[in-house]
């Protein structure tokens, strides 16, 4: 879900300043889990790992997506596939902004718990539907573009997912406390919800 901001400028508000000072907060200890690690050598300082499960599928992710300034493709191509819509069964290219949000909120609130992925890429035919059951379902939805995901946890409340997510200074984060959700997006710098 977003905020139905439809336009996009140049300058998207996505701080990279923001977004390194949230992956510099903690120390990273994590050592590659990628198959064969691409010969990348274990214990490289600069690390970038994803975390997630669906429910909707029973499919689980954990994945360094990034090491030393690169993001790993095969990396990549396993994070579109788990994010896909999987009512339609159709996958896009993450936008991986949005991952790195996701991850550094993630260190920032100190859990091993991966997210529960609700909602990552949405067809236009999903967001239809979606919206057609609910006002708050944007119509020019950013997870059209692969640039959105509405995560959970069960041991940080939706305030905190909230707050750590908004420590990034990078893209739009949604608090959504009824539906036990928050959104995470690459869009321009922006918060709402209660």
């Amino acid at each position: 879900m977003d905020t139905g901001q439809s336009s996009m400028s140049k300058n998207t508000g996505f701080t990279r300043r923001g977004l390194l000072g949230a992956f510099a907060a903690t120390a990273v200890v994590a050592a590659p889990t990628y198959a064969n690690a691409f010969g990348l050598l274990r214990g490289a300082g600069d690390i970038r790992r994803i975390s997630m499960y669906s429910g909707r599928t029973g499919e689980t992710l954990d994945v360094v997506y990034w090491v030393e300034g690169e993001y790993i493709k095969e990396a990549a191509k396993e994070i579109n596939y788990f994010m896909r819509d999987w009512r339609q069964n159709e996958a896009t290219n993450m936008d991986l902004r949005t991952i790195d949000i996701a991850a550094a909120a993630h260190r920032l609130m100190d859990t091993d718990e991966p997210y529960m992925l609700l909602s990552g890429y949405r067809t236009p035919q999903t967001n239809a539907m979606l919206r057609s059951n609910s006002r708050r379902v944007a119509k020019n939805s950013l997870h059209m573009k692969g640039q959105a995901t509405d995560l959970r946890m069960k041991s940080r409340s939706v305030s905190q997912m909230f707050r750590a997510a908004e420590a990034c200074h990078a893209g739009g984060v949604g608090k959504y406390s009824r539906s036990n959700f928050v959104h995470m997006d690459c869009g321009i710098v922006r918060s709402w919800g209660s």
